[in-house]
C-alpha cells in the first residue's frame, strides 16, 4: 500500500509495505538490550497444579507467561509520568502516532569522565524539525547491556533546545536520556518535558531505540506503536519508512 502525505507542501509518496523497525525484541535476547539492573525478560509455560502449560509437555495448548520491565528490557516509549508522582499513563497523553521524523546521528563527547550528547553537535535542518526527532549516539552497541557501566546520556540543554524548537517525540538509542547516576536530577527527562511548571503533557521520549546501522540521516516517515499497558512507560515499535517527493 502506498500513501501520499504532504511536507512544507511537497507532497511524498511512502510505501508502508517497506517499514524500517527500530525496536529490539522483547524476549529475544540476541535484539534485547538491558540497563537498570532489571532481569531479562521471562517467559514460560504457567503452571496449575500438575498442569503446565506446554504443548511440548503434553498440554493440548501453549500458555506462557511473560515478565518484563519496560524501562530495562528494550525498546520503550514513556510519557512525563516516569517523573511524576501522578503515575501518569503514556497511553492517555500520546496524541500522535503517525508523523514526520528527522534522524541523525551525534559523535560520543567526553566531559569530566562522562560521555554524553552535546547540544553544540545537533544539526537543525533548514526547514526546522518536525514533531519527532531521532537522534543515535554514534557507534554505540545494540543490543548492549548497560547496567553499571554509566552509558552516554544527553546534556539537558540538548533536550531543552529540541522543546523550544516544538519537538515532541524523541527517539534514542540510549537507555536513558539521563545519567545512570545523578543523584535523582533527571536534568534532561525535566528539560525535554519542562517539568514542572510548564509540563509538556502530550511529549513522548522513546529509549533503546533500535536504528540499523544502515538508516541514512535525513527525514521519514513514522509509526510509533505502543503497547496497550497502563503505565507511564510501555514497550514499543517504532517503524519507519522512506520518502520519495512527487
Amino acid at each position: 500500500m502506498e500513501i501520499t502525505v504532504e511536507r512544507n507542501g511537497q507532497p511524498y509518496r511512502i510505501d508502508l509495505s517497506h517499514a524500517i523497525d527500530c525496536s529490539s525484541t522483547f524476549g529475544d535476547t540476541a535484539r534485547e538490550p538491558s540497563a537498570w539492573y532489571v532481569q531479562p525478560v521471562s517467559i514460560s509455560p504457567v503452571r496449575i497444579d500438575d498442569w503446565l502449560g506446554s504443548v511440548e509437555a503434553g498440554s493440548s495448548v501453549n500458555f506462557y507467561e511473560v515478565q518484563l520491565n519496560p524501562h530495562g528490557n528494550g525498546t520503550h516509549t514513556e510519557c512525563y509520568g516516569h517523573i511524576d508522582k501522578g503515575h501518569q499513563k503514556l497511553n492517555d497523553h500520546l496524541k500522535e502516532s503517525h508523523g514526520w521524523i528527522h534522524f541523525q546521528r551525534l559523535a560520543i563527547r567526553s566531559e569530566n569522565g562522562d560521555r554524553l550528547l552535546k547540544l553544540e553537535d545537533l544539526v537543525v535542518p533548514a526547514e526546522g524539525f518536525p514533531e519527532f526527532v531521532g537522534i543515535e549516539a554514534a557507534g554505540l552497541p545494540f543490543p548492549g547491556h548497560f547496567s553499571n557501566t554509566n552509558p552516554p546520556f544527553i546534556e539537558a540543554a540538548l533536550c531543552e533546545r529540541l522543546a523550544e524548537l516544538g519537538v515532541k517525540h524523541l527517539l534514542t538509542n540510549l537507555p536513558s536520556v539521563d545519567q545512570e547516576e545523578d543523584g535523582g536530577a533527571l536534568a534532561a527527562h525535566r528539560a525535554f518535558w519542562q517539568y514542572p511548571h510548564n509540563t509538556r503533557r502530550e511529549s513522548t521520549i522513546t529509549e533503546f531505540t533500535n536504528f540499523p546501522s544502515s538508516l541514512e540521516e535525513g527525514f521519514y516517515f513514522i509509526n510509533l506503536q505502543t503497547a496497550p499497558i497502563h503505565n507511564d512507560a510501555v514497550p514499543s515499535r517504532p517503524l519507519l519508512f522512506k520518502c520519495k517527493s512527487l
